[in-house]
């Protein structure tokens, strides 16, 4: 099966160690970072310790600091570091020419595991 790629914004338009949030219908949304070297990522918008909105946390290197509670989560992976447990889930993300695209299907399907804490 073939990757549809859906452009969402310029790499231009994520401030370096921030955030940008797309929007989707499938709650929660997506946020898109953007580390100091440029490189980005994206992942659910929800920490998986208790569904902090990780675009509003700080960029350091290439994590993220949760804005509730301060788990740092791996922008690659999407997982918490040690000792916090936790991982929220990643998307496929390509640049092309300042552009970032991220998988139209996974933008539509993927969704979140509910935490019960």
């Amino acid at each position: 099966m073939t990757q549809q790629w859906k452009a969402v914004c310029k790499v231009a338009d994520i401030p370096a160690l921030g955030a940008r949030v797309v929007r989707r219908a499938a709650k929660p949304d997506v946020a898109i970072f953007r580390s100091s070297e440029d490189k980005i990522f994206a992942l659910l918008d929800r920490c998986p310790h208790k569904g902090g909105p990780l675009s509003q946390g700080i960029v350091f290197g290439e994590r993220v600091a949760c804005p509730l509670h301060n788990w740092n989560i791996q922008l690659d992976s999407g997982c918490a570091l040690s000792p916090d447990e936790g991982c929220t889930q990643r998307f496929s993300v390509k640049v092309e020419e300042g552009t970032v695209f991220l998988d139209a299907e996974e933008l539509s399907t993927l969704a979140i595991e509910v935490t019960t804490e």
